[in-house]
């Protein structure tokens, strides 16, 4: 069995190699994006099974808008939406996500969330 791919998207490069270190430690393959680069040219290129999606993306990026790109092209594929915030609950945009994730130390909610995003990818592949 090949390991699972995810894709962290996150403006904070703290972040993204907290996540991509803690995520190998759990077997996966993390790639990484910082949310610059068009969104469906790092999905192409990178063909992950699950996106951790960070909302807030810098001043003029918003994970919600990367969000809505993803649900245009795939429907299919899982996202997580990772933040610091608890607003984005009362954003429209943000029902178009599979789980939600506030942003911790403790990793063991995300990591939960990715199991039980490519356990719901694998039942309806």
């Amino acid at each position: 069995m090949t390991a699972k791919k995810v894709l962290v998207v996150d403006d904070e490069k703290h972040i993204r190699m907290l996540y991509q270190e803690e995520l190998e430690g759990e077997g996966y393959v993390v790639a990484t994006s910082d949310g610059e680069e068009a969104i469906l040219s790092v999905l192409e290129r990178e063909k992950p099974a699950v996106v951790v999606l960070d909302i807030k993306l810098g001043p003029n990026r918003s994970g919600l808008d990367l969000l809505q790109e993803i649900r245009g092209k795939d429907q299919a594929i899982p996202v997580i939406l990772s933040t610091a915030y608890d607003s984005f609950q009362h954003d429209l945009k943000s029902i178009a996500a599979d789980y939600y994730v506030v942003k911790s130390v403790d990793l063991t909610e995300l990591k939960a969330k990715v199991t039980l995003a490519l356990e719901k990818a694998a039942a309806g592949a």
